[in-house]
């Protein structure tokens, strides 16, 4: 059968991900991956107990489409808890991970012709959505040390088209957080323009420093133009179950629904009954576990700078920046990355490569930090080996 022209130039055109080819590249050179981001570490227990629970005492059929009840209630009620926000388990649906909830945001808020604003850096999946669902990107490049929000950057990137922004905050890679006054910046401009946010929080309670997250659905007159995205996968570091949610009212919620139920319809059940037990929990049950990223962090962070290495501020998230720059590297991004998981056996990841244009920066790069104590120091003796010999 002839392909030619009859695959989506969205993915015809498209490349491997830098997240794939990085961790392809630690595989195939026996490296240790630092490229991309995952704990470790050993699994919440309560958790692990819950999920086996549920595969024996409970249903392991179909559950309704927006999610467990039960599983509803619960996200909602940690929202209270944390966040201060009184919502509706009606306003949640349950999602096969964040990145179906923003596909089915994408498809449901973005039609042919409206304008999507980026911030970049970004998920890459964030770009080829808005593409496949025939909007157009907008980006605005956030520059590096702080990757701060501008109010006039944001402000002349938005054109009658402008439909839709998608926020990232926490950012990744970056690890930084939005201040009150930048999210109140980008709530004003929406509300100006009558803009939807398509909000990825799933970083929201991977923070350090005792600054706890802000929603900016919980900004004056934002709480029906926002679709608030989460992930048990960051907030429990268990990535591979796939769990997510998403977050609106009234039409939003309706119409993010069912783009949802044409995905993937519902999720794994007993994960479901699992991470509405894990979201009940008192917080000290997860204390443990936040304070050894806390502690990987800083292990990394110590190490680095031993090596000569300059590393950006971080306030959240399981990644650490480095300025090659600054650092007195003299390679891009990408050939330090390239390189290192070769030469010196260390996969990272080059920021530029989240980048759309010609902005991208070329002399940043990532590092994940909640691996064990002994992967992180082998892997910065390696690093300080290998920058001796540049």
């Amino acid at each position: 059968m002839k392909t030619a022209g009859r695959i989506h130039p969205v993915y015809a055109a498209m490349e491997r991900t830098v997240f794939d080819h990085m961790s392809a590249l630690a595989r195939e050179h026996g490296a240790i991956n630092l490229g991309q981001g995952f704990p470790d570490g050993p699994p919440p227990g309560p958790l692990i107990e819950a999920a086996a629970r549920a595969l024996h005492e409970r249903s392991n059929q179909y559950p309704p489409g927006p999610g467990l009840p039960e599983l509803r209630e619960a996200i909602c009620g940690y929202y209270a808890r944390r966040q201060g926000l009184e919502l509706a388990a009606g306003q949640v649906t349950v999602t096969s991970g964040a990145t179906e909830a923003i596909a089915a945001a994408v498809l449901a808020l973005v039609k042919p012709g409206d304008e999507v604003i980026l911030f970049q850096p970004a998920y890459d999946a964030y770009a080829p959505m808005v593409r496949r669902a025939g909007g157009t990107v907008v980006s605005v490049p956030l520059s590096p040390p702080h990757f701060r929000y501008t109010a006039d950057a944001l402000e002349a990137a938005i054109t009658p088209l402008t439909r839709a922004v998608m926020l990232n905050d926490p950012l990744n890679p970056a690890g930084t957080v939005a201040s009150p006054a930048e999210l109140e910046a980008i709530a004003g401009a929406c509300l100006a323009h009558d803009l939807v946010a398509i909000c990825d929080e799933v970083w929201e309670d991977v923070r350090f420093d005792g600054v706890p997250h802000r929603s900016l659905m919980s900004l004056p007159g934002m709480a029906e133009r926002v679709v608030k995205i989460g992930s048990a996968g960051k907030i429990f570091g268990l990535t591979g179950w796939k769990v997510g949610w998403m977050i609106a009212q009234g039409e939003l919620a309706t119409a993010i629904a069912r783009a949802h139920q044409f995905l993937t319809f519902t999720t794994a059940v007993p994960l479901q009954w699992a991470v509405a037990e894990g979201l009940a929990m008192p917080d000290a049950v997860l204390d443990e576990q936040r304070a050894g990223w806390a502690a990987g962090r800083a292990r990394l962070k110590a190490g680095l700078e031993n090596a000569g290495f300059t590393v950006l501020p971080n306030a959240a998230t399981w990644f650490l920046c480095v300025d090659l720059v600054a650092s007195g590297v003299a390679l891009t991004d990408r050939a330090f990355s390239e390189r290192a998981v070769v030469e010196a056996g260390v996969a990272t990841v080059p920021v530029g490569a989240l980048y759309a244009g010609d902005a991208a920066p070329d002399h940043i790069v990532r590092l994940c930090f909640t691996k064990p104590d002994a992967v992180l120091d082998d892997a910065l003796a390696r690093l300080a080996a290998w920058r001796r010999g540049l």
